[in-house]
């Protein structure tokens, strides 16, 4: 049985594999002729940001750690290391890590800070890297107390956290099309990634999985990758630059400013900061439903499809069934 101090910091010492497969797909891109592609300032500004949160989690990391362990006192059992014990705190650990996914997607508050990773319009192992500096702000890391109380120690869980964010790097690319249908079927693979980074209506809130793709499948957040509607990458409104700061810090700035202009209820200022992203008071911008809608009416054909609702009930169908 493995011992906690055997369990190391396995995303810090992925580092030059990180590295490595970076310029490996880069060859692989350019002179292989695979598709995918690299732009010099975005692709610097996803390694500040990388390593930007390095250091972030090196300064801010004992608030988490922190507070399971301070959870650990009350836990109902000592489940201890044991492999069996290790795989099945992995799969606990990547379904929480799914309802965190599509909680930052459907609240602002969490996709402030997780809209980093999707500010990239490219699409390579680069904006794997592309990650917050402000995590530990949105206190989503309280998310990981159940887990603690079961009786899985702080110290595996954050190591099989960090293997979770390990096994994601690599779904980042182009340059792998589709893989063998059970593997499409179980697991996260770059083609359902690259419709997570969509920003195509149909493609919008869809598959959160980090490791395991089965629970988008369970709770029908999965919509699978179409080849005549390839996913365009970014964000609904790109926000057009490469400084770091801007690319850190632009949603919690423009929060801001929505919940403290003049002449809104306390309700209305608390939804800013609270509701999907779209939200406004006043109806003068749109969220992922009311696009999905939109391109519906547009594209009457598409109702129904994957992704996008029934033009008469407007509920979006099931989609595994359509894959």
């Amino acid at each position: 049985m493995p011992d906690l101090k055997d369990f190391p910091d396995v995303t810090q010492m992925a580092i030059p594999f990180f590295v490595a497969a970076i310029l490996l797909e880069l060859f692989v891109i350019r002179y292989l002729k695979r598709r995918g592609d690299y732009e010099t300032r975005d692709t610097a500004t996803s390694l500040v940001m990388g390593v930007g949160n390095v250091v972030s989690g090196l300064l801010l990391g004992f608030v988490a750690f922190g507070v399971l362990m301070w959870a650990w006192q009350y836990r109902l059992v000592d489940l201890g290391t044991s492999w069996a014990v290790i795989v099945l705190c992995f799969i606990l650990d990547d379904l929480r890590y799914y309802w965190y996914h599509r909680i930052a997607h459907r609240c602002r508050w969490v996709w402030a800070e997780h809209v980093i990773h999707h500010s990239s319009q490219h699409y390579n192992l680069s904006t794997a890297l592309r990650q917050s500096w402000t995590g530990t702000f949105t206190g989503m890391f309280i998310l990981r107390i159940p887990l603690a109380l079961i009786g899985f120690h702080p110290v595996l869980l954050l190591f099989v956290g960090g293997l979770n964010l390990v096994y994601q790097f690599w779904i980042h690319t182009e340059a792998i099309g589709r893989m063998w249908r059970p593997i499409e079927w179980i697991f996260n693979t770059p083609s359902h990634h690259r419709v997570h980074h969509g920003t195509n209506p149909r493609y919008l809130d869809a598959n959160y999985a980090g490791t395991l793709i089965i629970w988008d499948r369970m709770f029908n957040s999965f919509v699978p990758e179409l080849d005549e509607d390839l996913p365009r990458y970014g964000i609904v409104r790109n926000i057009g630059s490469f400084n770091p700061i801007r690319v850190g810090f632009h949603e919690w700035i423009d929060m801001g400013r929505d919940a403290i202009q003049p002449g809104l209820s306390i309700r209305q200022r608390l939804a800013y900061l609270f509701a999907p992203p779209g939200w406004s008071h006043d109806g003068s911008r749109k969220g992922s439903a009311a696009l999905k809608a939109d391109y519906v009416a547009q594209n009457p054909e598409a109702a129904g499809m994957p992704g996008l609702p029934n033009a008469e009930t407007g509920v979006e169908s099931p989609a595994i069934a359509a894959e």
